[in-house]
Protein backbone atom coordinates (compact mmCIF):
# COMPACT_ATOMS: atom_id res chain seq x y z
CA UNK A 1 0.00 0.00 0.00
CA UNK A 2 1.12 3.55 -0.79
CA UNK A 3 0.92 4.77 2.81
CA UNK A 4 1.62 1.56 4.71
CA UNK A 5 4.64 3.15 6.44
CA UNK A 6 2.36 5.80 7.94
CA UNK A 7 1.29 3.23 10.52
CA UNK A 8 4.63 3.83 12.28
CA UNK A 9 3.43 7.30 13.25
CA UNK A 10 -0.25 6.49 13.61
CA UNK A 11 0.12 3.59 16.06
CA UNK A 12 1.39 5.68 19.03
CA UNK A 13 -1.54 8.09 18.54
CA UNK A 14 -4.33 5.50 18.60
CA UNK A 15 -4.72 5.27 22.36
CA UNK A 16 -5.67 8.96 22.56
CA UNK A 17 -7.14 9.54 19.11
CA UNK A 18 -10.43 11.15 20.15
CA UNK A 19 -11.19 14.64 18.88
CA UNK A 20 -11.78 15.72 22.47
CA UNK A 21 -8.18 14.87 23.34
CA UNK A 22 -6.94 16.72 20.30
CA UNK A 23 -8.95 19.81 21.25
CA UNK A 24 -7.62 19.64 24.81
CA UNK A 25 -4.11 19.26 23.44
CA UNK A 26 -4.50 22.38 21.31
CA UNK A 27 -6.11 24.26 24.20
CA UNK A 28 -3.04 23.50 26.31
CA UNK A 29 -0.31 23.71 23.69
CA UNK A 30 -1.23 27.00 22.01
CA UNK A 31 -1.52 29.11 25.19
CA UNK A 32 1.62 27.47 26.56
CA UNK A 33 3.57 28.43 23.45
CA UNK A 34 2.21 31.98 23.59
CA UNK A 35 3.12 32.25 27.28
CA UNK A 36 6.63 30.92 26.71
CA UNK A 37 7.07 33.33 23.79
CA UNK A 38 6.00 36.30 25.91
CA UNK A 39 8.42 35.23 28.63
CA UNK A 40 11.18 34.88 26.03
CA UNK A 41 10.42 38.35 24.69
CA UNK A 42 10.48 39.90 28.15
CA UNK A 43 13.81 38.26 29.01
CA UNK A 44 15.64 39.38 25.87
CA UNK A 45 16.14 43.04 26.95
CA UNK A 46 17.43 41.83 30.33
CA UNK A 47 19.83 39.26 28.89
CA UNK A 48 21.22 41.48 26.13
CA UNK A 49 21.44 44.67 28.19
CA UNK A 50 19.87 48.05 27.41
CA UNK A 51 22.49 49.24 24.92
CA UNK A 52 22.56 46.04 22.87
CA UNK A 53 18.79 45.78 23.01
CA UNK A 54 18.36 49.35 21.74
CA UNK A 55 20.62 48.45 18.81
CA UNK A 56 19.01 45.15 17.78
CA UNK A 57 15.34 45.59 18.70
CA UNK A 58 14.36 47.64 15.59
CA UNK A 59 15.32 44.71 13.35
CA UNK A 60 13.32 42.04 15.19
CA UNK A 61 9.71 42.57 14.08
CA UNK A 62 10.43 42.30 10.35
CA UNK A 63 13.67 40.32 10.89
CA UNK A 64 15.73 42.85 8.92
CA UNK A 65 18.96 42.26 10.84
CA UNK A 66 20.96 39.05 11.49
CA UNK A 67 20.14 39.24 15.19
CA UNK A 68 16.47 39.80 14.41
CA UNK A 69 16.30 36.71 12.20
CA UNK A 70 18.05 34.55 14.81
CA UNK A 71 15.77 35.76 17.61
CA UNK A 72 12.72 34.92 15.50
CA UNK A 73 14.03 31.48 14.53
CA UNK A 74 14.95 30.52 18.08
CA UNK A 75 11.37 31.20 19.19
CA UNK A 76 10.42 27.93 17.50
CA UNK A 77 12.36 26.02 20.14
CA UNK A 78 9.59 27.06 22.53
CA UNK A 79 7.04 25.49 20.19
CA UNK A 80 8.85 22.17 20.58
CA UNK A 81 8.77 22.56 24.36
CA UNK A 82 5.03 23.31 24.28
CA UNK A 83 4.37 20.28 22.07
CA UNK A 84 6.46 17.99 24.30
CA UNK A 85 4.45 19.06 27.35
CA UNK A 86 1.15 18.64 25.49
CA UNK A 87 2.06 15.16 24.28
CA UNK A 88 3.08 14.03 27.76
CA UNK A 89 0.14 15.56 29.65
CA UNK A 90 -2.70 14.93 27.19
CA UNK A 91 -1.60 11.99 25.06
CA UNK A 92 0.75 10.17 27.45
CA UNK A 93 3.44 9.80 24.81
CA UNK A 94 6.83 11.30 24.09
CA UNK A 95 8.08 13.66 21.42
CA UNK A 96 10.04 10.88 19.67
CA UNK A 97 6.78 9.13 18.81
CA UNK A 98 5.89 12.00 16.46
CA UNK A 99 9.20 11.69 14.59
CA UNK A 100 9.39 7.99 13.89
CA UNK A 101 12.35 5.67 14.59
CA UNK A 102 15.40 7.91 14.93
CA UNK A 103 17.74 5.74 12.85
CA UNK A 104 15.52 5.55 9.75
CA UNK A 105 14.42 9.18 10.21
CA UNK A 106 18.04 10.35 10.23
CA UNK A 107 18.97 8.26 7.19
CA UNK A 108 15.93 9.43 5.26
CA UNK A 109 16.66 13.04 6.19
CA UNK A 110 20.26 12.72 5.00
CA UNK A 111 19.38 11.15 1.66
CA UNK A 112 16.53 13.59 1.06
CA UNK A 113 18.75 16.52 2.01
CA UNK A 114 21.40 15.50 -0.52
CA UNK A 115 18.73 15.26 -3.23
CA UNK A 116 17.41 18.71 -2.31
CA UNK A 117 20.89 20.26 -2.24
CA UNK A 118 21.63 18.93 -5.73
CA UNK A 119 18.31 20.26 -6.99
CA UNK A 120 18.85 23.63 -5.33
CA UNK A 121 22.33 23.89 -6.84
CA UNK A 122 20.91 23.23 -10.29
CA UNK A 123 18.21 25.87 -9.82
CA UNK A 124 20.81 28.47 -8.84
CA UNK A 125 22.41 28.07 -12.28
CA UNK A 126 19.20 29.18 -14.02
CA UNK A 127 19.26 32.94 -14.76
CA UNK A 128 16.30 34.97 -13.56
CA UNK A 129 14.52 37.74 -15.47
CA UNK A 130 16.33 41.04 -14.91
CA UNK A 131 13.49 42.75 -12.95
CA UNK A 132 13.52 39.84 -10.48
CA UNK A 133 17.29 39.38 -10.25
CA UNK A 134 18.34 39.47 -6.57
CA UNK A 135 20.82 42.09 -5.42
CA UNK A 136 23.67 41.72 -2.89
CA UNK A 137 22.35 42.17 0.63
CA UNK A 138 24.50 40.94 3.54
CA UNK A 139 28.28 41.04 3.12
CA UNK A 140 29.61 37.52 2.58
CA UNK A 141 32.03 37.67 5.54
CA UNK A 142 29.27 38.66 7.95
CA UNK A 143 26.91 36.11 6.42
CA UNK A 144 29.49 33.34 6.88
CA UNK A 145 30.07 34.40 10.49
CA UNK A 146 26.39 34.00 11.30
CA UNK A 147 25.89 30.90 9.14
CA UNK A 148 26.49 28.17 11.79
CA UNK A 149 23.97 29.75 14.19
CA UNK A 150 21.62 30.50 11.31
CA UNK A 151 21.60 26.87 10.17
CA UNK A 152 20.83 25.70 13.71
CA UNK A 153 18.03 28.25 14.06
CA UNK A 154 16.64 27.36 10.65
CA UNK A 155 16.60 23.65 11.46
CA UNK A 156 14.85 24.44 14.76
CA UNK A 157 12.18 26.38 12.91
CA UNK A 158 11.39 23.79 10.22
CA UNK A 159 11.66 20.85 12.61
CA UNK A 160 9.23 22.49 15.06
CA UNK A 161 6.69 23.04 12.30
CA UNK A 162 7.04 19.49 11.03
CA UNK A 163 6.64 18.12 14.54
CA UNK A 164 3.42 20.05 15.08
CA UNK A 165 1.72 19.67 11.70
CA UNK A 166 2.99 16.38 10.29
CA UNK A 167 4.16 14.62 13.44
CA UNK A 168 1.37 15.56 15.85
CA UNK A 169 -1.72 16.89 14.07
CA UNK A 170 -1.49 14.55 11.08
CA UNK A 171 -0.87 11.42 13.16
CA UNK A 172 -3.64 12.20 15.66
CA UNK A 173 -6.17 12.77 12.88
CA UNK A 174 -4.99 9.70 10.94
CA UNK A 175 -5.52 7.59 14.06
CA UNK A 176 -9.12 8.82 14.18
CA UNK A 177 -10.03 9.10 10.48
CA UNK A 178 -9.10 6.96 7.48
CA UNK A 179 -9.80 9.59 4.84
CA UNK A 180 -6.77 11.62 3.65
CA UNK A 181 -9.13 14.60 3.44
CA UNK A 182 -9.03 14.69 7.23
CA UNK A 183 -5.45 13.75 8.08
CA UNK A 184 -3.64 15.14 5.01
CA UNK A 185 -5.70 18.00 3.59
CA UNK A 186 -7.04 19.50 6.83
CA UNK A 187 -3.64 19.94 8.56
CA UNK A 188 -2.22 21.33 5.31
CA UNK A 189 -4.98 23.92 5.12
CA UNK A 190 -4.40 24.88 8.76
CA UNK A 191 -0.68 25.18 8.02
CA UNK A 192 -1.51 27.43 5.07
CA UNK A 193 -3.97 29.67 6.91
CA UNK A 194 -1.47 30.25 9.70
CA UNK A 195 0.76 31.90 7.08
CA UNK A 196 -1.90 34.54 6.43
CA UNK A 197 -0.47 38.01 7.08
CA UNK A 198 -2.31 40.87 5.39
CA UNK A 199 0.10 43.45 6.84
CA UNK A 200 3.23 41.82 5.42
CA UNK A 201 1.85 40.25 2.25
CA UNK A 202 -0.86 42.79 1.38
CA UNK A 203 -2.89 41.68 -1.66
CA UNK A 204 -0.76 38.52 -1.92
CA UNK A 205 -1.79 37.23 1.51
CA UNK A 206 -4.14 34.53 0.22
CA UNK A 207 -1.69 33.57 -2.51
CA UNK A 208 0.87 32.85 0.20
CA UNK A 209 -1.75 30.79 2.07
CA UNK A 210 -2.39 28.74 -1.08
CA UNK A 211 1.33 28.13 -1.62
CA UNK A 212 1.87 27.11 2.01
CA UNK A 213 -1.11 24.74 1.83
CA UNK A 214 0.33 23.06 -1.27
CA UNK A 215 3.67 22.77 0.52
CA UNK A 216 1.82 21.19 3.46
CA UNK A 217 0.31 18.57 1.13
CA UNK A 218 3.74 17.68 -0.26
CA UNK A 219 5.20 17.36 3.25
CA UNK A 220 2.19 15.34 4.42
CA UNK A 221 2.55 12.91 1.52
CA UNK A 222 6.26 12.37 2.19
CA UNK A 223 5.59 11.78 5.88
CA UNK A 224 2.84 9.25 5.24
CA UNK A 225 4.77 7.58 2.42
CA UNK A 226 8.01 7.01 4.36
CA UNK A 227 6.83 6.84 7.98
CA UNK A 228 9.15 9.46 9.53
CA UNK A 229 9.56 13.23 9.58
CA UNK A 230 12.97 12.97 7.91
CA UNK A 231 11.93 13.55 4.26
CA UNK A 232 9.51 16.41 4.96
CA UNK A 233 12.05 18.11 7.23
CA UNK A 234 14.67 18.01 4.45
CA UNK A 235 12.19 19.47 1.95
CA UNK A 236 11.24 22.21 4.41
CA UNK A 237 14.84 22.94 5.39
CA UNK A 238 16.15 23.56 1.87
CA UNK A 239 13.05 25.53 0.92
CA UNK A 240 13.51 27.87 3.89
CA UNK A 241 17.29 27.92 3.46
CA UNK A 242 16.77 29.44 0.03
CA UNK A 243 14.06 31.84 1.20
CA UNK A 244 15.78 33.06 4.38
CA UNK A 245 19.54 32.61 3.97
CA UNK A 246 20.08 32.94 0.21
CA UNK A 247 17.54 35.40 -1.22
CA UNK A 248 14.65 37.08 0.59
CA UNK A 249 12.18 39.83 -0.39
CA UNK A 250 13.56 43.27 0.35
CA UNK A 251 12.86 44.47 3.89
CA UNK A 252 11.04 41.29 4.97
CA UNK A 253 12.96 38.59 6.85
CA UNK A 254 16.04 39.52 4.85
CA UNK A 255 18.39 40.12 7.78
CA UNK A 256 20.43 36.97 7.12
CA UNK A 257 19.93 36.74 3.36
CA UNK A 258 23.00 36.89 1.17
CA UNK A 259 20.84 38.51 -1.52
CA UNK A 260 17.57 40.44 -1.53
CA UNK A 261 14.96 40.53 -4.26
CA UNK A 262 14.21 44.06 -5.53
CA UNK A 263 10.57 43.83 -4.42
CA UNK A 264 8.49 43.24 -1.30
CA UNK A 265 5.88 40.55 -0.75
CA UNK A 266 3.18 43.17 -1.35
CA UNK A 267 4.21 43.55 -4.99
CA UNK A 268 1.48 41.64 -6.87
CA UNK A 269 3.25 41.50 -10.22
CA UNK A 270 6.58 40.29 -8.86
CA UNK A 271 5.08 37.69 -6.54
CA UNK A 272 2.84 36.32 -9.29
CA UNK A 273 5.85 36.13 -11.59
CA UNK A 274 7.83 34.19 -8.96
CA UNK A 275 5.03 31.82 -7.97
CA UNK A 276 5.31 29.36 -10.92
CA UNK A 277 9.04 28.97 -10.27
CA UNK A 278 8.46 28.37 -6.57
CA UNK A 279 5.75 25.80 -7.28
CA UNK A 280 7.93 24.04 -9.84
CA UNK A 281 10.80 23.86 -7.35
CA UNK A 282 8.44 22.41 -4.74
CA UNK A 283 7.16 19.80 -7.20
CA UNK A 284 10.68 18.86 -8.29
CA UNK A 285 11.82 18.66 -4.67
CA UNK A 286 8.92 16.38 -3.76
CA UNK A 287 9.69 14.11 -6.72
CA UNK A 288 13.46 14.17 -6.09
CA UNK A 289 12.99 13.01 -2.51
CA UNK A 290 10.62 10.23 -3.58
CA UNK A 291 13.19 9.03 -6.11
CA UNK A 292 16.05 9.28 -3.62
CA UNK A 293 14.21 7.17 -1.04
CA UNK A 294 12.52 4.58 -3.22
CA UNK A 295 13.55 1.02 -2.58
Amino acid sequence: MRYAAHEILIAPARATASLRRLMVGMAIGVPLFVGLSLGYASLLPIVTGPETWARISPGIVSATSPEGVLINLLTFGLLIVALAVTLRVVHKRGLISTIGPIGPATRQFSRALIAMILLFGAVLLIPMPEPLEPEPNLAFGRWATFLPLALCGLFLQVFAEELVFRGYLQSQLAARFTSPLMWMVLPSLVFGVLHFDAVTFGPNAWLVVAWASIFGLAAADLTARFGTLGPATALHFINNFGAILIAAPKGQFDGLALYAYPFTMEDEGAVLAMMPTDLLFLLCGWLAIRLALRG
